[in-house]
């Protein structure tokens, strides 16, 4: 048995010597093998001819120490973690370039099969040029494949690694590319510099969306918003900056998309602006709080008038008040009645008849409530100014007194 065993020895010896000097052959037949469907691959081992020998040699000197061991022993090789084989860093950063450099991995891993059979294709004709022994030769079969599938399974392993931590960092920046743009203190070469990294297109105008931190539908919505929309973590709201919102049936989509979601749409600015429409879209949240706005989703540019006036609540309570002053000694019913007869009196710009159909009273009611109203405000009715100051006053709704 010691003899067989010396003698196997000696054939993988003589075997290693005689395929080691067959290496440049089968480095040329992987090159022409590769040279159609794979060029780069086929250019890289010719321009780093002597690199790719010595890693050769490498797996050449593991072949013959893998066909040492008993063939019944090689399903445990094959569980070996590749680390303890000392070729995963190498073939880990080899699918990390491949991530890198934009290539697919299965044509990676098909190199690396072409490469296996002409290996195996030298290897096989040299054992039996010097009798190496069946059991030896069935050994030297299994470790070749063995040897692949291992390397395979690193540059898998490098190729996910950089794919999934490349992915983080592209997620980061465009966190920070969002944040940026929400930011009053940004440069702007520092923003074309992270946006050129995250390949996201410079828009000539953008809109922030805004959706409340506690509407698990909307948060769905938003998130499922396309890729050219950047989501902005922020600590009161969910955001999302959506490029050219006005673009070509871009605001249809939108609003399609976001039904459902509570979502606020600021207006479309320059970049440089959007700090200042996020403060606005912001107002427009707390007006969609209390029901001032009630679209679904709100596009603040279809309400700046409702968000001028209530910008400064305590402003327009006094604007109103001041406006209002004749009718505060009427009881809360009368004054209600006189208000809605006056808010329309002004919409139809004093046509009684439409007054009457849109507040479904008589003719003469209104007449009655006007004559109270002219008694009470007296010529002030006919002062353009001051009927434009009346009609802000009462735009949206009665106001209720204390």
């Amino acid at each position: 048995m010691g003899r067989r065993a010396d003698s196997s020895e000696t054939k993988l010896e003589e075997l290693a010597a005689a395929t080691a000097e067959r290496l440049p052959r089968m480095l040329d037949d992987v090159t022409r093998l590769l040279s159609h469907d794979w060029p780069d691959y086929a250019d890289f081992i010719v321009t780093e001819r002597d690199e790719v020998l010595v890693s050769a040699n490498m797996f050449l000197h593991r072949l013959m120490k893998m066909a040492k061991w008993d063939i019944t022993e090689l399903p445990g090789v094959s569980d070996q973690p590749p680390e303890q084989l000392g070729e995963q860093p190498l073939f880990e950063e080899i699918g990390r370039a491949q991530w890198q450099q934009g290539r697919d991995l299965t044509s990676l891993l098909s190199a690396y099969q072409i490469g296996a059979r002409v290996a195996w294709h030298h290897v096989a004709e040299v054992a039996l040029e010097v009798g190496v022994p069946s059991d030896v030769f069935a050994s030297l079969a299994e470790a070749v494949f063995i040897f692949i599938d291992q390397l395979s399974s690193a540059s898998a392993r490098g190729y996910v690694l950089e794919q999934s931590e490349a992915a983080a960092a592209r997620e980061r920046l465009r966190d920070d590319l969002g944040n940026m743009l929400l930011s009053d203190r940004s440069d702007s070469g520092a923003v074309r510099a992270v946006a050129a990294r995250v390949d996201w297109p410079l828009p000539r105008e953008a809109a922030v969306i805004l959706v409340e931190p506690d509407n698990p539908v909307g948060g769905a919505l938003l998130a499922r918003l396309d890729h050219s929309c950047l989501h902005v973590r922020r600590q009161r709201m969910m955001c999302a900056i959506v490029p050219d919102p006005d673009g070509p049936q871009r605001r249809a989509r939108l609003a399609t998309a976001l039904r459902g979601a509570g979502a606020v749409v600021g207006h479309a600015v320059p970049l440089e602006h959007l700090p200042a429409s996020m403060r606005v879209a912001e107002v427009a949240v707390q007006l969609r709080r209390t029901h001032v706005l009630e679209d679904d989703p709100v596009f603040v540019d279809e309400h700046l008038d409702s968000i001028i006036v209530h910008r400064d609540a305590r402003l327009l309570e006094a604007f109103r008040a001041q406006c209002l002053a004749p009718l505060d000694e009427l009881g809360p019913v009368t004054r209600q009645r006189l208000c809605e007869t006056l808010a329309s009196w002004l919409r139809h710009l004093g046509d009684r008849r439409a007054v009457a159909e849109e507040l479904h009273i008589h003719p003469q009611t209104v007449r009655y409530r006007l004559t109270q109203l002219r008694e009470l405000f007296g010529e002030r009715l006919d002062d353009p100014d001051n009927r434009r100051r009346l009609t802000l006053a009462l735009a949206w709704g009665v106001p209720e007194r204390d």
